[in-house]
């Protein structure tokens, strides 16, 4: 048994007992109370999940078992040039809860490389879609196309004891991780740069390796590659794309089936579309008011009459977080670091002071702070990735660490089939 392997199964069984004897002592305790504004509202708030790898606090933002974005930035093994995390790191640490050595972040590195061969039925499936269609359809095509090669489905198949459900799913887990960059990468090349496909170079990172395919070899890009991939990989489990992740894999779907399920959600405007949404408002702004450097007061004009219009502003507010978020703010110091001046960055900069004291004062806007979202097409577009419309696959990329990872801990510690109640319209109004 592989050691990352073997750590995750002594940690799961550890804690499966522990829960265990923690439901039989309090599995009646209550811990929250249920609202009709919940009920109608999204569920939004209602606790009735478990998720390992990640808690998101109002204030705090994001903390990876307990780490902080700053904190990962500065204890994560990093990139060659000792800058950006890697993020095989955060995997690691998102699944047995321990800051990896660098010889153990360099395992993963290599493992994830050795499982990287995408069957060739996948690209032909790609092949098959046309060349226009959305690269978020396209990755979820193909994450799914490649469950022919699931373990988890094989040993079902045959038949395997309940407790051992992890083990195939870790493996999937593993060998899908490692070959989405090669997917994610395919049908960037096959969309914007006529199918002119680079072959992967395993000699690098798993980061460095994707910037190396989309044809982006510039160490600096690389290190964003690191930073993004490691900021967005997880928000705890009650996010869309998580919880669809969760609920499929509730079903005992395998790892493709559930993460291809996730990416579609991840695909809606409300959540991972989104950064597509900010850029393209940030170049229709820029458009409109002739230059690509407007001062602060053409921005408020165009915020408020966005406002007046009915729509809201891309990357402002967030269903949780009161603050701005820490993923945005690790986005701005990497670009203090390496790009400051650039133009679209220098828009971004004078959005974040002119949109939250606008959104402020209507008086009704819980949280008027920019979410991850603001910041990350301007980086993308400086370094020449100007196709916002593939966007969102970066962020798949990156958001398989995180439900995978947890994924594995569901069939580790036994998580049943999803399936919370529903109630009727009649049914509420018979309870007032």
């Amino acid at each position: 048994m592989d050691p990352l392997k073997q750590k995750f199964s002594e940690k799961a069984t550890a804690l499966r007992s522990e829960i265990k004897a923690m439901l039989k002592e309090h599995g009646d305790k209550r811990f929250d109370e249920v609202t009709l504004k919940q009920i109608y509202g999204g569920a939004r708030g209602i606790k009735s999940m478990v998720w390992e790898t990640s808690q998101l606090d109002a204030l705090e933002g994001i903390r990876f078992r307990g780490y902080s974005i700053p904190q990962l930035r500065e204890q994560l093994p990093k990139g060659p040039d000792g800058k950006e995390p890697r993020p095989e790191g955060l995997f690691w640490l998102m699944l047995v809860g321990e800051v990896p050595t660098d010889e153990e972040v360099q395992w993963v590195t290599e493992q994830w490389a050795s499982r990287s061969e995408v069957p060739e039925h996948t690209f032909k499936a790609l092949d098959a879609l046309p060349v226009d269609t959305h690269p978020m359809t396209q990755f979820t095509v193909a994450i799914a196309s490649m469950q022919s090669e699931s373990e988890f489905a094989r040993r079902y198949d045959e038949g395997i004891s309940k407790n051992d459900y992890w083990d195939p799913t870790y493996e999937d887990t593993m060998n899908l991780v490692a070959r989405l960059p090669r997917v994610a990468a395919y049908i960037y090349r096959r969309t914007f740069h006529n199918g002119d496909h680079i072959a992967p170079d395993k000699s690098l990172d798993w980061s460095g390796n994707f910037a190396h395919m989309l044809g982006k070899d510039s160490a600096d890009f690389q290190n964003l590659m690191r930073l993004y991939l490691t900021i967005h990989a997880d928000h705890e489990g009650g996010n869309a794309s998580a919880h669809t992740t969760h609920l499929v894999g509730s079903t005992l779907s395998d790892a493709y089936l559930s993460l291809s399920a996730g990416m579609n959600a991840l695909a809606g405007p409300l959540h991972g579309l989104a950064n597509q949404e900010v850029i393209k408002w940030i170049f229709n702004m820029l458009e409109s008011l002739g230059t690509q450097r407007p001062t602060k007061e053409q921005i408020a004009k165009y915020v408020e009459d966005t406002l007046a219009s009915g729509q809201v502003i891309p990357g402002y507010g967030h269903a949780v977080l009161r603050k701005p978020d820490p993923r945005f703010m690790a986005q701005k110091r990497f670009a203090e670091e390496y790009i400051k001046g650039d133009d679209v960055v220098e828009v971004v900069w004078k959005i974040f002071d002119v949109v939250p004291p606008i959104l402020q004062s209507l008086g009704k806007v819980k949280n008027p702070w920019p979410n991850v979202d603001a910041h990350s097409g301007a980086l993308l577009v400086h370094y020449g990735l100007k196709e916002y419309s593939y966007y969102t696959v970066l962020f798949g990329v990156s958001r398989a660490l995180g439900v995978l990872a947890a994924l594995c801990w569901s069939r580790a510690l036994g998580f049943p089939l999803e399936r919370p109640k529903s109630v009727t319209t009649e049914w509420v109004k018979a309870q007032l």
